[in-house]
């Protein structure tokens, strides 16, 4: 099954995680100091949050952290990153990258925008958040470059 990631940096992630609880009517399904995920059945969702302090007050565009698609398996990244490739997309690939408390395979794109998507798949549960680094547009981030190379890192989960 695959379902759309939406990861966002929150001032407060037990404030937050209060307040998803009750909107999806679920319990996270990862909790470590400073970051929460929950895996929601309906709708389809990979809800991922992010504590950084720094958000209070930005409003919406201080709080999406980043976006994805989680996937089943491994060979499903490889074919998004050989399909994304394919029709002219600059990608980052990682693999058995462990980061936001998972060992991960995942590939990157940019938006027009900026906005970075992955595609990603669990390959299992990590022991550490991973390294964690200032965007240089203030935003939170951690594990990979960007495809352009604009920031110096974008988020992951």
């Amino acid at each position: 099954m695959s379902r759309v990631q939406l990861a966002l940096n929150v001032s407060d992630v037990d404030e937050a995680v209060a307040f998803y609880s009750k909107l999806f009517n679920a319990e996270p399904a990862k909790r470590r100091p400073g970051y929460a995920n929950f895996a929601i059945a309906d709708p389809p969702l990979k809800l991922v949050l992010i504590e950084n302090a720094a958000t209070r007050g930005h409003g919406t565009s201080a709080a999406l952290n980043h976006l994805g698609v989680e996937v089943e398996s491994t060979d499903e990244v490889s074919a998004a990153t050989t399909r994304i490739s394919e029709q002219g997309l600059a990608t980052t690939t990682e693999e058995a990258t462990s980061c936001c408390y998972a060992v991960q395979d995942k590939v990157w794109v940019e938006d027009p925008n900026g906005a970075p998507w992955e595609v990603y798949t669990v390959l299992a549960d990590g022991p550490d958040a991973g390294p964690r680094n200032i965007d240089v547009t203030d935003g939170m981030a951690c594990c990979a470059s960007t495809p352009t190379g604009n920031a110096v890192a974008i988020a992951c989960c």
